[in-house]
């Protein structure tokens, strides 16, 4: 990024500080050759591993077993334009482990549209990128009118 280009970079702890935060991400996936984006409840572990939670039968589960996918989550402020978006960036694989699937379902993220069969995908944070949108002053916007010029 350039100076003054109205983005700051994140290291990779504040990253996954503010990532800690959202209630909610985006999981971009391949299907059928086409990229794909959906939005998913998740939960960071310390170690920066995301981990999400969703339908067996879904085609997200199907799709990015073996995958590498992104995840991104942001948080906006429109009314101060700021905010910030971090992506992590790695391998897909569906927890299978017995053992560990019953700790997910007692400890592990909470879904907001429950299943019958659920399954638990983790991504294993290969790149962590963040940036911050600085707040900028900025003059008042034009509203395309131009006064009329004064007279006398």
């Amino acid at each position: 990024m350039y100076r003054n280009d109205g983005f700051r970079e994140l290291d990779r702890d504040e990253s996954l500080r503010l990532l800690a935060e959202a209630p909610i991400g985006r999981v971009v996936f391949t299907q059928q050759a086409l990229p794909a984006v959906l939005p998913v409840t998740f939960r960071l572990e310390p170690d920066g591993t995301v981990l999400l939670r969703t339908s067996a039968a879904s085609e997200l589960v199907r799709a990015v077993e073996g995958a590498v996918v992104a995840f991104e989550a942001d948080h906006v402020d429109a009314v101060r334009r700021t905010g910030w978006s971090v992506i992590v960036t790695g391998g897909a694989s569906v927890v299978t482990d017995p053992d560990e699937v019953r700790r997910l379902r007692a400890a592990g993220p909470r879904s907001w549209v429950p299943s019958p069969r659920e399954a638990f995908v983790r991504i294993r944070p290969e790149l962590v990128t963040g940036r911050e949108i600085l707040a900028v002053e900025r003059s008042a916007p034009r509203t395309g009118r131009r006064s009329a010029p004064r007279t006398g």
